[in-house]
């Protein structure tokens, strides 16, 4: 899937254009999705690595099938509104370099609840 979605009115991101990719498992809904951004635009976000990848809790350990597509989204829409200061993550470079394609396969550490 691909979900279209639009900066927050009032936030750094106001009105600017993002698309998500979402994929699927077999296992989905007891295995989170794969999301990620594309396109484009990918935001410059202290959590948005620039190959789309998301450094966001919900997308791995924290899953709960519970959790439904509009509620990744307003999870990811809640996140960029936060952010008082467009930047990568420090370790941008290296990490977009080595990664794995698919965000779910790294171990991400969780260690900045901020902006």
């Amino acid at each position: 899937w691909i979900v279209d979605m639009e900066g927050a009115p009032g936030t750094l991101y106001e009105g600017e254009k993002f698309q998500l990719l979402f994929k699927f498992s077999s296992r989905y809904p007891f295995d989170s999705p794969q999301v990620m951004f594309t396109g484009e635009n990918i935001p410059v976000h202290p959590h948005v690595y620039s190959n789309g990848h998301i450094c966001l809790s919900i997308l791995t350990e924290d899953w709960s099938p519970a959790l439904s597509v509009q509620s990744v989204c307003l999870s990811i829409i809640s996140m960029l509104s936060s952010c008082k200061e467009k930047r990568r993550p420090p370790d941008n470079s290296f990490y977009v370099r080595t990664c794995n394609k698919n965000p779910k396969k790294t171990k991400w550490w969780y260690h900045d609840d901020t902006c």
